[in-house]
């Protein structure tokens, strides 16, 4: 057994299959996904899920502005952060002190860089300017033009480059108001600057997430052809590898700091929507395509893409952010990519990557295997910046903007709290157990709210006393619909998984709808029950001159026709229970007229139910369902429903149709006719002569509406002869009553 094991505590197993609601469930937590759902402070994560103390993380610089942009530091250990949105540069000096350095008449300060002298210079917009800040002064040093400026970044050589917007262009200043055009891109902004080892540009651009290395005024190649719109962050390496970050992939990200998207702005401004400035400005009008006499790469270059418009559409699903690998052959790989979570920023150190995301403004750390570990949650909306400094790693942050600083040792404490579960009813809360290890020089507690509003809030029960027992430790808040809980840190506790087991409150079932309906059994068809065969609905033969008709021989037998079926009943239902539960059913009924129900048939499995139609006499019936989710639950937890059919008429005996006597004169025939029915009102009659085709009869009110009714069938042009006279009458319940009359 592997040491981790023999210091990890007891767990008590539970079944992790998905039970249903009103047997006992338990709730785990144990895996990367599981807890990255929940809030860190002071932790870390890593990918194969254990939750730790993180890097000692303290604030650094408050600037109580909506975000810190940008950030460097000074060879003094001097940091200097440019922030948004009323346009503010700060000094922070080494012992944490911070002041006012300067106040842009622009709103956003995107880009801050040092020269060789530790003079500041900034960047502004959206009318972009860059300034010189010296001896608590600033001086225009260079304005080019361009709405924005994204990036400034100086060369060995001393010279100050920008990255601009909104026509994706790079300018050289070699002095004060001295600059020049260094490479057009053709797109419409250049996001982001920096210099591998030989002294080469590399610029990140927009909206065709396109990576240049720019070797020399008008000479350009594309190292990098994203699939995402923006290329966000690039940083070289040492041993000629070069890092890049990919962005704008998704389309729900909000608004930094409250910033909405402008004309123009990239979603390294605006995060509003990464339907990307070339979305925007396509609507608007412009024109994105490069100027015929714009500098293009050179022969051996890809091509610049010439930014399409397309409409703005909800991408997500599909990866949002990307970390791409170039290696000195120039050879592309994806080390990491997300579908949730955009990426700002990155650092490369000692064969690890440090990057920052909009995900509660997190922190990773990728090994060489690839291995992503959340080093620290900020809970801050966004971590902008990353900057390694020698007393750790600085993130400047969004929503609040903020500098952290994480240091190289793990904090002395940190907690966790998970996501509110949903037990989906009122449940009882059973034992709260976890695995860990726990060293002697370690502390872990749990604490465990309850409450019945999706959200923890007032109405909630307070923080429960600590739980320590990792066997097995009851939870004592009370017993509520959802539940959180939370862990303490302290010391080299590790958390592997967490199991909080409980009871749902059975919840009754549900009898939704009953229906009743006849069916015809074919003739020789299995029948419920043994029944006799019912009396045709025929009536004796009577004659206008009183003889009988003519007697079948007895050598040649009657051929008898077969009744074509019988009638059943058939009672069917739906019933559903919120809880899962399997359901028996009771199925009763009565007269109309009856005060007691009567069972039919009890422990139904299904949901219907047939029945002989003779069994029933004609009348008014009602039928009652009762489910019950006993099979599921104890005696005496166990519930039940219970819904009752709307009146159902059983109507079986044909109406009874009988006739005056024939008057003849002439060609003219004309009988009476009455139709009885004992059940129901009728619905229709009818009469053939001859076996031709029916023909419909009108009672002598004019209604056909009652159980009785009379005719009067006046027939002309009656040839003499013998004829045969049949009349149909239908009821309610389209049972056929017939009769027939020999006119001679």
């Amino acid at each position: 057994m592997t040491k981790r094991l023999l210091a990890a505590s007891v767990c008590v197993l539970l079944c992790s299959a998905v039970l249903r609601a009103s047997s006992p469930t338990a709730w785990e937590m144990t895996s990367y996904k599981d807890f990255l759902a929940g809030r860190l402070s002071g932790l870390s994560l890593t990918r194969d899920g254990r939750l730790m103390l993180a890097p000692k993380t303290e604030t650094l610089f408050a600037s109580e502005q909506p975000i810190v942009w940008s950030v460097v530091q000074a060879t003094d250990g001097t940091l200097y952060a440019g922030t948004g949105h009323r346009g503010r540069v700060f000094r922070i000096d080494p012992s944490g002190k911070s002041s006012l350095l300067w106040t842009s008449d622009q709103p956003e300060v995107f880009a801050l860089a040092l020269d060789s002298k530790g003079v500041l210079y900034a960047g502004t917009s959206p009318d972009g300017k860059i300034y010189r800040l010296q001896n608590g002064k600033a001086s225009e040093y260079f304005a080019p033009g361009a709405k924005y400026i994204w990036a400034l970044a100086f060369s060995p050589d001393g010279a100050l480059f920008a990255g601009t917007g909104d026509q994706g262009r790079i300018y050289r200043i070699a002095s004060a108001g001295k600059g020049e055009l260094y490479y057009d891109t053709g797109q419409s902004h250049v996001t982001c600057l920096a210099f591998d080892g030989q002294g080469r540009l590399l610029a990140g651009s927009e909206p065709n997430g396109l990576l240049y290395r720019v070797s020399a005024k008008d000479q350009a190649f594309v190292l990098l052809d994203s699939s995402l719109p923006e290329i966000r962050s690039v940083v070289a390496a040492s041993d000629g590898t070069v890092y890049a970050v990919g962005l704008g992939g998704g389309m729900s990200r909000r608004a930094l700091g409250g910033i909405t998207s402008t004309m123009g702005v990239p979603s390294s401004a605006s995060v509003t929507a990464t339907s990307t400035s070339i979305t925007v400005e396509a609507q608007a009008g412009l024109d994105l395509k490069p100027k015929p006499d714009a500098a293009k790469p050179s022969a051996a270059a890809a091509p610049a893409q010439v930014a399409q418009a397309a409409p703005a559409v909800d991408l997500s699903g599909v990866e949002k952010s990307a970390i791409y690998r170039i290696a000195p052959d120039n050879t592309v790989e994806s080390l990491w990519s997300s579908k949730e979570e955009n990426v700002y920023d990155l650092l490369v150190a000692g064969g690890q990557l440090t990057f920052s995301t909009d995900g509660q403004g997190r922190i990773y750390r990728l090994t060489p295997d690839r291995q992503a570990t959340l080093l620290v949650q900020t809970n801050e909306g966004e971590a902008l910046r990353l900057l390694a400094t020698t007393d750790g790693v600085l993130a400047a942050t969004g929503d609040m903007g903020k500098l952290y600083r994480l240091g190289s040792q793990p904090g002395a404490s940190g907690s966790f709290e998970s996501p509110v579960h949903d037990a989906s009813t009122v449940a009882r809360w059973g034992r709260l157990t976890w695995r860990a290890e726990c060293p002697a020089d370690s502390h872990l507690t749990f604490r465990t709210r309850s409450g019945n509003s999706a959200r923890p809030d007032k109405t909630w029960s307070e923080w429960s006393e600590p739980l320590s027992d990792a066997s097995g430790a009851p939870v004592r808040s009370p017993n509520a619909r959802f539940i959180q809980w939370k862990a303490e840190f302290a010391g080299n506790a590790i958390l592997d998984s967490a199991t909080l087991a409980y009871l749902p409150q059975n919840t009754p079932p549900v009898v939704k709808s009953v229906t009743v309906a006849t069916q015809l059994v074919a003739s020789g068809a299995a029948r419920p029950a043994a029944q006799p065969q019912p009396a045709t609905a025929y009536s004796i033969t009577v004659t206008d001159t009183g003889e009988a008709g003519t007697t079948t021989s007895a050598g040649t037998p009657t051929q008898n026709l077969a009744r074509a079926g019988a009638v059943q009943i058939q009672v069917s239902w739906q019933a559903e229970d919120p809880d899962g539960d399997r359901l028996v059913y009771a199925l009763y009924f009565r007269g109309e007229d009856e005060r007691e129900w009567k069972l039919l048939k009890s422990n139904l499995a299904e949901s219907t139910y047939t029945l002989d139609g003779d069994s029933l006499a004609d009348g008014r019936y009602l039928f009652r369902v009762v489910a019950s989710d006993s099979p599921a639950n104890p005696p005496g937890t166990a519930r039940e429903a219970e819904l009752v059919s709307s009146p159902t008429l059983i109507d079986q005996t044909p109406p009874v149709v009988t006739f005056g006597a024939p008057k003849r004169s002439g060609s003219r025939l004309e009988i009476e006719v009455e139709a009885v029915d004992a059940a129901s009102p009728l619905r229709r009659a009818e009469y053939s002569l001859d076996a031709a085709p029916w023909v419909p009869m009108a009672p002598l009110d004019g209604i056909l509406d009652s159980p009785r009714e009379r005719f009067l069938l006046q027939l002309e042009n009656v040839p003499h002869g013998e004829h045969l006279l049949v009349v149909r009458a239908l009821d309610a319940a389209n049972n056929a009553g017939l009769a027939k009359v020999v006119v001679r």
